[in-house]
């Protein structure tokens, strides 16, 4: 797949309101642009966490702990990773397949870590300066190939 076949395939399955204007606006940047990277990547870790999202049970709803009050969080991370695993393993085993390789993007952050995780950006952990551009198209690759089982 080549890259601009990678950000089709995603826009052909975001939501179209939430998230479709932002990917054309990604894609534009980012092919005009390519040392963009280092600003696209956040938002790439985020919409990555919201496909995964929306395959379970958390998606699109509040949720309520055993004592009828509203949960201040929802599960991220591996957490979401074995979540979207246990709810789609028997309905979507294709998409259960993918998500071990895509678990690697939630480990935890190391001195190494050079922005291909989404701990490394979303804290902070690493600057911006140290992501890569190979580490942004490899995580566009892999939300391409996750894209087809959101559930928008």
């Amino acid at each position: 797949m080549e890259l601009n076949d990678a950000f089709d395939e995603i826009y052909n399955h975001t939501h179209l309101w939430n998230w479709g204007p932002d990917w054309i606006v990604l894609k534009k940047v980012y092919l005009s642009f390519p040392e963009s990277f280092s600003i696209l990547t956040p938002f790439a870790y985020s919409y990555l966490e919201e496909l995964i999202r929306s395959t379970t049970s958390e998606y699109g709803r509040e949720l309520v702990n055993t004592d009828g009050k509203l949960k201040k969080y929802r599960k991220v991370g591996t957490k979401l990773i074995y979540l979207a695993i246990e709810e789609n393993k028997d309905s979507n085993p294709e998409f259960v397949e993918i998500l071990p390789e895509i678990k690697s993007y939630f480990s935890q952050s190391d001195p190494t870590d050079t922005g291909d995780n989404r701990n490394s950006v979303a804290h902070g952990f690493m600057h911006p300066r140290f992501w890569n551009q190979d580490s942004f198209e490899k995580l566009i690759f892999d939300i391409a190939k996750l894209s087809k089982h959101a559930r928008f």
